[in-house]
């Protein structure tokens, strides 16, 4: 966390000659890990769940993306040789005889999402690379993405690489189906929310509420890519819910060019910015061409300066630097090359105003505010001042399994509370005990219950209120019984959560309803008596003593040595305070603590606990503080120091 917003980019030239060196140079270091027909790119990291074979292919078309990219803005001047390597390696990669072959799509699945890649550097390249190869490889490349028609079953943005594919197909003269572009097109309608915000499928209670990246560098990208394959403008219905996308997500970049940290597939880093590129090259954004170059700018600048790319020019699996637990199962030692993505400016070429226009500051690092998103049901706070945005969760929650399935939280999304400057905390104990940013019941053992579907209950303006049904997870503990074995879980009540929020303060109230008498699945319940707790937000450090803690009355205080604060103070109803303390469980730094308080007691049904939660980097007031009281049995006020008085209604509190 910094308090000084980097310097905004010069125009012209320097800029992006920066940015094509820095193409070049991720290009350039990978080359000593492909095979000797350049056919797979097997990348140092972990293997993917799809294996090595697969990992290889990935490498290749992710890197190949960001040639692709890379040359055609220069208008097919490749001193690199770039394109020539990649025609080389497709040329064996399709020979189904040649023992450096790719996996075809019946093979591993995860030949589709690359196949996308492969038809989008080609057709971005086709004057320089298809068009100059030989009838024979030509054919095997369409007779290897051919196998992708026809199929179906595709629920999410994977919709999106069965269309690039097969539009790319029918450009070439190679087979494809409208019913299968028909069909993805109806199930794209079905998933849009509004206000620009796709979701990245249904979960198992039908709800679209998995909100994340993918809805833009998916949903928002390739449309945008189809249109380029062939060769017309952006549909208008695309063009506009692009342009109210980036109406909202420029409030998710912090002015020192740090992204919210949300979301699965984290570890493609700067590949959160292809829609804003897109919104460029579209005409589609609300965002001056020297306001995309600053944004842009500034989060490219953000992960080089963190460490995102190592001392030998890589990419590898983590946020800054490398940290596995950050990964996904899909992803392999070359997953985080879709920050190729991130690119995708460079097909503007150097003379658009995007490059030459001066560097402006985008509207959302302007000043201090309150920003509902209403379609993911979040409230985003931004202090500009010292960089921070602070992303409140009470619309989103990627459930995917069946109702009162055992399972833990996901990190990435059940989570209350995301910021640009914390991180969930992604210890296995830490998952299977959520803390950090996370309201709880705590049961006669102390253990944290976890979070539900996420049922929206009020959105507003500074005030968002939502509940979910609760479960604690029972795992093995008999010798010889391994955890990963089993699962069972207690069911518990309804927990309802609200955030009110003036400037960068937070008031988080809690209250549970609601009996478990209504529970499938023959599952124990848990009837209490619940004690409560309200986790706050997790700070990192390098070492542990860069992290002090300020213990107040009610409340507890972390501070690291830049001046960054993460403080919680009890309200109403939290009257013990405490913080734990991990190693290696964060990916912005090896140390991190995360401060809590909680009621000393049993919390009876309706009763309303509160706790103050700030967030705040050097240059900000961690010492802001608000009245809660009970108004009636169906109304909360909070009363803030400035005489604003906000109202969170309920049902039968106390």
């Amino acid at each position: 966390m910094t308090s000084t917003t980097p310097a905004l980019p010069t125009a012209g030239p320097a800029d992006h000659t920066r940015w094509v060196e820095l193409a070049d140079a991720l290009l350039r270091s990978t080359r000593p890990f492909a095979s000797s027909t350049h056919a797979l790119l097997r990348l140092p990291g972990p293997a993917s769940a799809s294996g090595a074979w697969s990992d290889g292919l990935e490498g290749y078309a992710r890197t190949f993306l960001l040639a692709a990219f890379r040359v055609r803005g220069a208008d097919g001047a490749d001193p690199h040789g770039h394109l020539e390597r990649y025609a080389a390696g497709l040329r064996h990669g399709v020979d189904r005889g040649h023992a450096e072959r790719w996996p075809g799509i019946p093979e591993r699945r995860q030949a589709i999402v690359e196949a996308a890649s492969v038809a989008v550097a080609l057709s971005e390249t086709r004057l320089w690379l298809w068009d100059r190869l030989d009838d024979t490889t030509r054919a095997r490349t369409v007779d290897w993405m051919a196998d992708i028609v026809g199929t179906s079953g595709y629920r999410n943005n994977w919709l999106w690489f069965q269309n690039v594919v097969e539009s790319f197909l029918r450009e070439v003269g190679g087979p494809w189906s409208q019913e299968d572009l028909d069909r993805n097109d109806a199930l794209q309608e079905d998933l849009y929310v509004g206000d620009g915000w796709y979701s990245d499928g249904r979960g198992a209670h039908g709800r679209p509420q998995t909100f994340d990246y993918y809805a833009g560098w998916a949903w928002h990208l390739y449309p945008l890519l189809r249109a380029r394959i062939e060769g017309r403008p952006l549909e208008r219905v695309h063009a506009e819910r692009l342009h109210a996308y980036l109406e909202g997500a420029q409030h998710l970049v912090g002015s020192d060019g740090a992204p919210v940290l949300h979301g699965r597939s984290a570890t493609y880093r700067f590949g959160m910015l292809a829609p804003f590129w897109a919104g460029a090259l579209a005409g589609a954004t609300p965002l001056q061409p020297g306001q995309t170059r600053a944004l842009a700018s500034a989060v490219v600048d953000h992960f080089l300066a963190s460490g995102a790319v190592d001392d030998q020019g890589m990419l590898s699996i983590g946020w800054h630097r490398p940290f596995t637990g950050l990964r996904q199962l899909y992803s392999g030692g070359a997953s985080p090359y879709w920050a190729s993505k991130g690119f995708l400016g460079l097909l503007l070429g150097p003379d658009h105003p995007v490059w030459t226009d001066a560097a402006s500051t985008p509207p959302a690092w302007e000043r201090e505010a309150v920003t509902l998103l209403r379609a993911p049901g979040w409230l985003v706070v931004s202090t500009p001042q010292d960089g921070t945005v602070r992303l409140l969760n009470h619309g989103s929650d990627r459930v995917l399994d069946p109702p009162w399935s055992p399972r833990a939280d996901d990190p990435f999304y059940a989570r209350l509370g995301y910021s640009n400057h914390t991180s969930p905390q992604l210890a296995p104990d830490a998952i299977a005990a959520p803390e950090d940013s996370h309201v709880a019941l705590l049961d006669e053992r102390g253990e944290p219950s976890h979070r539900d579907a996420v049922e929206r209950l009020h959105l507003a303006d500074g005030v968002a209120v939502s509940r979910s049904r609760t479960h604690w997870l029972t795992l093995p503990t008999a010798a010889g019984v391994g955890a990963a074995t089993w699962a069972g879980l207690r069911a518990g009540p309804h927990l309802v959560t609200a955030s009110v929020v003036r400037g960068h303060a937070e008031v988080r109230l809690a209250w549970w309803e609601g009996a478990t008498d209504d529970v499938d699945g023959g599952w124990p319940r848990a009837d209490g008596p619940f004690a409560l707790r309200v986790g706050g937000w997790a700070l990192a450090a390098e070492r542990a003593d860069d992290l002090s803690l300020d213990e107040q009355t009610h409340g507890i205080r972390v501070r690291r040595l830049d001046g960054a604060g993460s403080l919680v103070r009890g309200l109403r109803g939290l009257d013990v305070a405490g913080s734990t303390a991990r190693h290696g469980a964060d990916p912005l730094g090896a140390a991190s603590v995360t401060p809590w308080v909680r009621s000393s007691g049993a919390v009876p049904a309706g009763h309303v606990v509160a706790a103050l939660v700030v967030l705040a980097g050097a240059a900000a007031d961690v010492e802001p503080t608000a009245t809660v009281r009970v108004r009636d049995a169906r109304a909360v006020e909070v009363s803030w120091p400035d005489g604003h008085v906000d109202v969170v209604h309920g049902e039968d509190l106390r």
